[in-house]
């Protein structure tokens, strides 16, 4: 199990058997000596090595109240990767890749090695081993570093001198969505062969980490897109708050809570070499926020079927009362309109569900516009197909908030499990 592995690697060791010729540019490693970016790392950092089973929560337990909060860790080896059920950090930046040509499993290996090695570090405020600037890593803030893999990833991992391996098949969900007449995608903001998703509560090093690991992937793949995304600040609110989107609407109340039984059978696959990992959907929504401010208050809670003030739904008093979709005003009508946000987006059938984990995104303004801004919607399910299609169709059809909403980004992939410490991310189907 992970959490039997020992913590002291020989780690320069391990990775000069991996650099290769695939880095050879990596000129900042012999600027700096591994040894020396291995003694700038702090005691600090070795406190998530201890629970290699990724905890759903912040890791603040190890601080006192003066403690800063900079030094927290989220441990990066277990069963399943982390920032999944972590608890959503306030800064995210996703980048999806393309690989290069002639990038063969071989290849794939050592860059899931390279990847693996440096997050793992990162995430416990150690420097990467080619750390140029090593002290820019030494405050963590929470960062975990989260790996999807693309349909051609799979497709080229799954190739092997060997018989068939069934095993390493992608799953049938592994592929662009179906079309949908609300989408307006462009190519620049979909799909990709290998996503990192890297958050944190500091921003400054959501960047740092970034650019460490796009220095291991320039010899293998070419950056596709890049979003960053937020939240609101760690200790602004009260742990357990639902965030707000732009249009100040309270933003994923209805959502399953890790570690309980409903979330593990809703997120996590249970068999084939991807057990352990999860189906990761990413859409870019743009949100009309200069038309919206020409709607009224009543209007914008009519469209989504809740109250702006807390998120209650218009039947009920509390954020999570449950809506009671047969009542009716004076008039006759349902207090919730069928066209609503909430009505639309919610099944009959329990298990199309699926969590969320979105961030807001505000980008320059261009033209005549007041603002550039969105949702990063990201939705995590074992079966893409099963569970977040039919919500998606419903929404599609008919759903108020299509007017001021958008989807021009899309792009899907299945992220594999976690690992033991001294393995590697994508070894069920690389090794």
């Amino acid at each position: 199990m992970p959490g039997d592995q020992a913590t002291g690697r020989t780690r320069p060791t391990r990775r000069q058997l991996l650099f290769g010729g695939a880095v050879a540019g990596f000129g900042a490693a012999a600027a700096i000596g591994a040894d020396q970016a291995l003694r700038l790392a702090t005691p600090v950092a070795e406190q998530g090595r201890a629970d290699a089973h990724n905890t759903d929560t912040h890791n603040t337990d190890a601080h006192n109240a003066d403690a800063p909060s900079g030094t927290d860790v989220v441990p990066f080896y277990g069963t399943h990767q982390s920032g999944i059920a972590t608890t959503p950090q306030a800064h995210a930046t996703l980048v999806a890749l393309d690989l290069r040509d002639g990038i063969d499993r071989d290849a794939l290996r050592r860059l899931m090695q390279l990847l693996t090695d440096d997050a793992a570090r990162l995430t416990q405020g150690e420097p990467a081993l080619a750390d140029s600037e090593p002290e820019l890593a030494l405050v963590p803030a929470n960062l975990t570093v989260t790996f999807g893999f693309g349909p051609e990833f799979v497709r080229r991992a799954s190739t092997a001198p060997t018989a068939a391996m069934t095993s390493n098949e992608a799953p049938a969900w592994l592929c662009p969505l179906p079309a949908f007449g609300i989408d307006r995608l462009e190519p620049g903001w979909s799909d990709g062969d290998l996503l990192l998703q890297i958050a944190s509560d500091d921003p400054f090093t959501v960047a740092h980490a970034l650019r460490m690991l796009l220095k291991d992937t320039r010899s293998f793949a070419t950056v596709r897109w890049t979003q960053p995304g937020f939240r609101r600040a760690r200790g602004s609110e009260a742990t357990g708050t639902t965030m707000r989107n732009l249009f100040g609407q309270v933003d994923g109340t209805v959502n399953p809570a890790p570690p309980t039984l409903d979330f593990e059978q809703l997120v996590w696959i249970r068999e084939g070499a991807f057990a352990g990992g999860t189906g990761m959907v990413v859409r870019r929504i743009r949100m009309d926020l200069d038309k919206w401010d020409r709607l009224d208050r009543s209007g914008r809670e009519q469209s989504v079927g809740r109250t702006l003030a807390n998120g209650a739904p218009l039947t009920g008093v509390e954020e999570h009362d449950e809506p009671d979709f047969a009542a009716k005003n004076a008039a006759g009508f349902p207090v919730i309109a069928e066209f609503s946000h909430l009505r639309r987006a919610r099944s009959e059938n329990t298990a199309e569900r699926f969590f969320r984990r979105a961030y807001n995104y505000d980008d320059a303004p261009t033209g005549e516009e007041i603002s550039n801004s969105g949702l990063l919607f990201i939705a995590f399910q074992a079966d893409v197909d099963a569970q977040f299609v039919p919500v998606q169709k419903r929404l599609d059809e008919l759903d108020l908030l299509n007017e001021w909403t958008t989807p021009i980004g899309s792009a899907v992939f299945v992220v594999p499990p976690g690992c033991a410490d001294g393995g590697y991310i994508g070894e069920g189907i690389l090794r």
